[in-house]
């Protein structure tokens, strides 16, 4: 009996040593998908059950602050976090990600029922280096044309589903009706690396420009961007609204649900948010189209996706590649879409069965093809006319991008705001992009 009882506390012992071995700890953005997914989690323990999971859910900025400084030091807080499609190729480089492709061929039954195929090329393509995936998909977003079809069809016009930026000015010119309250073009003017050059970045890379030369020549001081930030500007100072300047998303968003916009260009994520009766006066109304293109139609719709990685600390890396390879799977997109009640609330933009679902076709039918063939077209590595010795459509992915696409941001700004002119703001533009690439060792 005594010998029966010390056993049972030895398996008792061992099975507790197992259960802590077995707890991992996850950084994520406090956005509402990624808030979905915490509150998800006993359906993930019903999986896995000897797997506990700990939350740390923070801001954007705060949580990129936290997990750069954790998996840069190697301190392994945190055993999968939520990181960004421009941290992912630079933390891949810098070996602080656990590549993902050898745990798929180490567990080919998750990679069986996983099916990395049916995750969108583009996407996948964008968190590959190497050869070597080092982050998978949480959802995804690409940039797209919104217009409003009710003020097009009383000015006479229509939308063409790939239109020049030519095109657009003219639209935009028809449209315009300040003294009702209508601007023909809302676009971002709020300066910053996420904002305002998030989507001028676009426009220059249809107008045949680019940031450096292979050789990290900066190019910024060129015909092409000229070219892009002239028409930018003018578009802006005759057919946008008030202020411009001061609008990111959220305000541009903000204007156009409430039929205050001819057009805008932005964010694909946007379509849901318009077609929802709750937010929007302009569900009827509201068309889509492709991003527009100048010269080339390289690099006119960006490419962005929140993704989960494991950090190369982790003590934790079978535990974490199967919470991982849970939260971005098929059985979890429909699982959100039964908890939620609409196949409209799921994570957008990553797999090819979600465009494929019935379900979800009949939610988001008026723009749904046209996301994935936006999301399908951003090639993070062919984004320019010319090569380039980095990868990214709407950023350059280097760890000194943040400051300096908010720098040019700002000069850019200037220039729509009246405070600088075009040539001044192109000027310090070249010499801010020259000294990160010379002061960041690119030049050799």
């Amino acid at each position: 009996m005594r010998r029966t009882l010390m056993l049972s506390l030895a398996l008792t012992a061992a099975t507790s040593t197992a259960h802590a071995a077995s707890t991992i700890t996850i950084a994520t953005v406090n956005n509402p998908d990624m808030v979905t997914m915490q509150k998800l989690t006993p359906e993930f323990n019903k999986k896995y059950p000897d797997i506990q999971v700990k939350w740390v859910t923070l801001p954007e900025n705060e949580l990129r602050q936290k997990i750069t400084l954790d998996v840069a030091s190697g301190a392994g807080s945190f055993d999968l976090a939520t990181v960004g499609a421009y941290e992912v190729p630079i933390w891949a480089k810098n070996g602080w990600l656990e590549p993902l492709t050898p745990l798929f061929a180490k567990n080919p039954a998750i990679a069986r029922s996983y099916n990395l195929n049916d995750i969108l090329p583009g996407v996948r393509g964008a968190l590959t280096v190497g050869g070597n995936l080092y982050a998978v998909p949480f959802y995804a977003e690409s940039s797209m044309t919104y217009y409003n079809k009710d003020l097009f069809k009383a000015a006479g016009l229509t939308m063409p589903t790939q239109p020049t930026w030519n095109q657009i000015q003219t639209f935009a010119s028809k449209v315009h009706n300040p003294a009702k309250g209508v601007y023909g073009m809302c676009l971002r003017g709020l300066p910053g690396w996420g904002e305002n050059m998030a989507l001028f970045t676009t426009m220059v890379n249809t107008f045949g420009g680019r940031w450096y030369d292979n050789n990290w020549q900066a190019q910024l001081n060129t015909p092409a961007w000229k070219n892009a930030m002239t028409f930018y500007v003018n578009l802006m100072k005759k057919y946008g609204p008030p202020g411009a300047t001061g609008n990111g998303f959220t305000e541009n968003l903000t204007l156009m649900s409430q039929g205050k916009c001819g057009m805008w260009i932005d964010a694909t994520v946007a379509a849901g948010f318009l077609s929802d009766p709750s937010s929007s006066k302009i569900v009827k109304s509201v068309g889509f189209a492709k991003a527009p293109v100048a010269t080339t139609a390289r690099g006119n719709n960006w490419y962005w996706s929140w993704n989960l990685a494991i950090p190369k600390a982790t003590k934790q890396e079978d535990a974490a590649f199967k919470f991982l390879t849970w939260a971005t799977s098929q059985e979890y997109i429909a699982l959100v879409a039964r908890t939620k009640g609409t196949w409209a609330s799921v994570p957008p933009g990553t797999r090819t069965s979600t465009y494929s679902n019935a379900n979800y076709k009949k939610a988001a039918g008026a723009f749904s093809s046209l996301v994935l063939s936006s999301i399908n077209s951003a090639d993070v590595n062919r984004a320019t006319k010319d090569p380039v010795p980095y990868t990214g459509v709407q950023y350059v992915a280097i760890p000194e991008f943040q400051a300096l696409g908010t720098q040019v941001g700002q000069y850019l700004a200037g220039a729509l705001s009246g405070q600088t002119t075009i040539d001044q703001a192109l000027k310090q533009a070249q010499d801010a992009a020259q000294k990160t690439a010379r002061d960041g060792g690119y030049q050799k």
